[in-house]
């Protein structure tokens, strides 16, 4: 059996639950841009499921769409490997448990991989059958290149830490 890619990126998210889906839509567009060392998950977000996920990984790439109070289409970065997420922040899961209480479970049992970079997309529609909202759809596309010019500066020898940065909302 094959060891798991060293790096998981996983897009959380409800299809159709309008901005919710943010995190599905940075996963697949990022898809064709994967390679061995690094896989392209789709999930709901549910808890058990992230920490199976995170299993075997040096690092783990989570994006997900947030409420948080700051202005729709906000990218959101956190570095969970140091810092629990903050409280209420990812919020909108359909689970009872989500991003926050896996990361923190995973923490406690000493099963949370070296990297744990957190993506938040703030939403502004989550209503069921609701379409993806003009700002997160413009967050989506920032949040793509973002990712692509950050693999390519690890590529080029850019270590983890430096990867991680600090866990603060970013400025749009």
């Amino acid at each position: 059996m094959n060891p798991p890619p060293l790096t998981c990126l996983i897009g959380i998210g409800h299809p159709y639950r309008g901005d919710d889906q943010a995190g599905l839509r940075v996963a697949r567009r990022l898809k064709a841009h994967a390679d061995a060392g690094l896989e392209i998950v789709e999930h709901t977000g549910e808890a058990a499921g992230l920490m199976a996920l995170f299993e075997g990984r040096d690092s783990v790439i989570l994006v997900d769409a947030v409420s948080s109070g700051q202005a729709p289409g906000s990218l959101l970065r956190f570095d969970a490997a140091r810092n629990p997420l903050p409280a209420g922040c990812f919020g909108t899961s359909t689970h009872y448990l989500g991003v926050a209480e896996a990361i923190e479970w995973a923490r406690a049992l000493g099963r949370l991989p070296q990297v744990v970079q957190v993506y938040g997309i703030e939403g502004v529609n989550f209503s069921p059958g609701g379409a993806l909202s003009k700002q997160v759809e413009e967050a989506v596309d920032r949040l793509v290149r973002e990712i692509l010019s950050e693999r390519g500066a690890i590529a080029g020898g850019k270590t983890s830490t430096e990867f991680g940065g600090e866990s603060k909302p970013e400025a749009e």
